[in-house]
């Protein structure tokens, strides 16, 4: 079966970076394992500090930052409840001996033709993700509409309260690296966290 991601996408999949393309061309059963370097993690204000501290139980926000953190990805394509497709995201940022964690889980939402992300472990927050792509090459990925997830009950979030994301990923032929920005915003507050950097695929 088609990786989802190629199945959002459609034909404009043919339009990513041939290496976006082979990073995101996940069949059921296979990975894609990277290293790199978060060359700057940023966040919001310091009284959202417990927010993020609090984000850590469900491998979802952290509250430390910094700069050149070390990164690893591991996207794993596997078959969920009634055989759905779904596409794990481990994403781990390593603050010395701390690691720290970004989790998801996606799946492809057949009828509207957007991704299911289902963020955290176990999750706590749903957005549904669209899917772009550059005249470039490039794909840039935003959040829509929102949910709060308390077990088997969602909740949409208002949009005041929702923390939306913009993620641009590129391939870099001059330096052979996958680059990445992810930028999360609130309408009422502005900026709440952000990291950009650089990976390469695993041998």
């Amino acid at each position: 079966m088609l990786s989802i991601y190629k199945r959002v996408l459609g034909k404009n999949f043919d339009r990513l970076h041939p290496m976006l393309q082979k990073r995101y061309d996940l069949p059921d059963g296979s990975a894609f394992e990277a290293t790199g370097t978060m060359k700057e993690i940023k966040g919001g204000p310091r009284w959202l500090y417990p927010l993020f501290r609090l984000g850590v139980n469900w491998k979802l926000l952290f509250p430390e930052r910094g700069n050149n953190i070390p990164f690893s990805i591991t996207n794993t394509a596997r078959l969920g409840k009634n055989s759905e497709s779904q596409i794990h995201w481990e994403r781990i940022f390593h603050f010395g001996s701390t690691k720290r964690y970004f989790n998801a889980l996606m799946s492809l939402d057949e009828t509207r033709l957007v991704i299911k992300d289902y963020l955290g472990e176990p999750p706590l927050v749903y957005s549904d993700l669209a899917f772009e792509v550059s005249d470039d090459g490039s794909l840039t990925i935003h959040s829509l509409n929102q949910r709060l997830v308390l077990g088997k009950v969602e909740l949409p979030l208002p949009k005041p309260l929702q923390g939306l994301a913009t993620v641009t990923e590129r391939y870099d032929e001059a330096d052979a690296v996958y680059r990445i920005s992810v930028n999360v915003r609130n309408p009422l507050i502005g900026h709440v966290f952000s990291y950009e950097g650089e990976f390469v695929q695993n041998a």
